[in-house]
């Protein structure tokens, strides 16, 4: 029997693979809308319910060069949030290693690598500065409709498709497993089940883009109420970082900042 190269068998693999998904899917979903829609808002309803959340996440970003190369960035890190209005926030990846730190009123952008910090006046609440990082400063926070109070309205804004498909394991805990379409995205979460309903995994594909890279954040050691250390949200320069202003402040993305995927400018 001829020997099939390794190159060969793996694209056998992945070729069958899709197949199999696209016959599987051929048929229309037998799950009620109606019901994957009050799982989302159970979980909506428990997340603005809790005052006091804390978590880490682990995030895939992947974008496409201009040559059709797909690649994937990683990087990790910390939420503590108190509503409605403060929080603290870290992410560290291959170019950045940054803290946000929020209190009501002065918003904190601490870049650790270069040492340096800039800030501004945002009063207001966790909402209020989610818009205001993406429509005023133009540094939108991937996954933030996860940290909104109506989570449930952000999410299904222009929404034209759910689906139901079941259950799946995330880092051990058994989620719902549902999906969801628009115009623009495709978009999938995983509800932890039981008592608290926590987002576990959430993942965005971009459809109008080449090859369709997905923005994932996964979360783990889910914690609230008097399980969440105290903070008090304040900036506390304990390293002597020198503040400057907001242009000053580079490589504090996902990305390196000479790096210019597709669909992007």
């Amino acid at each position: 029997m001829k020997r099939i190269p390794r190159k060969s068998r793996r694209l056998a693999a992945a070729s069958t693979a899709a197949m199999i998904l696209a016959i599987g899917w051929g048929a229309p979903a037998t799950a009620d809308d109606a019901e994957a829609k009050s799982m989302l808002k159970a979980m909506s309803d428990y997340m603005a319910g809790e005052s006091s959340i804390s978590f880490g996440y682990d995030t895939n970003f992947e974008v496409v060069t201009k040559d059709h190369q797909k690649l994937l960035f990683a990087s990790s890190g910390m939420v503590d949030l108190s509503r409605p209005d403060r929080i603290r926030a870290t992410r560290s990846g291959g170019f950045a290693n940054v803290e946000m730190i929020f209190d009501g009123k002065t918003l904190t952008l601490l870049g650790k690598n270069a040492n340096l910090y800039t800030q501004a006046e945002v009063p207001g609440t966790l909402d209020h500065l989610v818009d205001e990082l993406r429509d005023k400063f133009h540094r939108p926070v991937p996954g933030a409709d996860l940290l909104m109070s109506n989570v449930y309205e952000e999410l299904m804004r222009d929404v034209t498709d759910v689906k139901d498909l079941g259950s799946g394991v995330i880092g051990g805990t058994e989620c719902d497993h549902l999906a969801f379409r628009t115009k623009e995205v495709d978009w999938q979460i995983w509800i932890a089940q039981g008592e608290h309903p926590y987002p576990c995994r959430y993942v965005i594909t971009s459809k109008k883009v080449d090859q369709g890279p997905q923005y994932s954040v996964q979360i783990r050691d889910w914690k609230t109420g008097s399980d969440v250390a105290a903070d008090d949200f304040g900036f506390k320069n304990g390293t002597n970082a020198k503040k400057v202003d907001a242009k000053e402040l580079t490589d504090t993305d996902e990305l390196p900042t000479q790096f210019s995927p597709v669909g992007t400018k």
